[in-house]
């Protein structure tokens, strides 16, 4: 599995981008606005769902190794948002304290509970902060496109989205239920993906020189890595990546519930 960034570089820019979340909600017009990516959302729901998370996430990994979550990662036992914008931000500032605070004190190697039992990437603190990371800044991208102001996910914090995304959240071991087929994404900054679907699940792998007599894929995805994060994530849509092949596989993987 690829690693992009170091433990060190994911924390910093958690917090980075954490810090340009907050700014969002302290100078935001209206905290009712409604997110345009997140629909069933306002502006105060998505700063809740970001507080909350990261006191949630700061309880898994402050527990180590585990069979199930911890007491204080179920939602009856997190704290609601307060709405008053001043006291707002400074929750919001403790939540983002609370899950770094965890991550230092546990280090990149330690054992913990996640949701991605099946998958490819590792159940410790090294990977909830790189997911962290991903889920804090597609979400500071909702925010600032709520108040019209959308910023480029950053290029570093982007190509390490792509891989999450892949080994954590694509990857299983539960059979895909169509015809097997082969999926690649590249990206404009020169990193290439591979995706097997098959009886065995979804396999991920980089694309490397020597892969290049393996024949066309099924279906492939171009764009910046940027683009691909938010592609992956539901913010865009097909149109907004370059598609190769057959795009009726894009669409069965995103209707695929490997839970099901």
């Amino acid at each position: 599995m690829e690693n992009t960034l170091d433990f060190s570089d994911r924390l910093r820019l958690i917090d980075e981008r954490l810090t340009a979340f907050r700014a969002v909600v302290a100078a935001a017009p209206d905290l009712d606005a409604q997110v345009p990516t997140c629909p069933d959302w306002t502006l105060f729901d998505l700063a809740q769902h970001i507080g909350q998370s990261r006191r949630r996430w700061a309880a898994v990994v402050a527990a180590g190794p585990a069979e199930a979550p911890p007491a204080g990662f179920l939602p009856e036992n997190v704290p609601a948002a307060p709405r008053e914008r001043e006291v707002l931000v400074e929750w919001l500032a403790e939540s983002s304290r609370l899950l770094l605070d965890a991550l230092k004190a546990a280090g990149p190697d330690r054992g913990c509970w996640t949701w991605w039992g099946d998958g490819q990437s590792p159940q410790n603190s090294g990977v909830v902060a790189r997911h962290q990371l991903q889920e804090i800044s597609v979400h500071t991208y909702d925010a600032q496109l709520t108040v019209g102001a959308p910023a480029e996910l950053p290029t570093d914090v982007a190509l390490d989205g792509v891989g999450d995304f892949l080994y954590t959240c694509c990857s299983t071991t539960s059979a895909w239920p169509h015809e097997p087929a082969v999926v690649e994404y590249y990206s404009a900054e020169g990193h290439s993906w591979r995706v097997r679907l098959d009886a065995d699940g979804a396999l991920i792998s980089p694309l490397t020189a020597a892969d290049a007599g393996d024949g066309e894929p099924d279906v492939s995805a171009r764009g910046t890595a940027a683009e691909l994060v938010l592609f992956f994530y539901g913010r865009t849509s097909l149109d907004s990546v370059e598609i190769g092949g057959d795009r009726r596989v894009f669409e069965r993987l995103f209707a695929w519930d490997p839970s099901a």
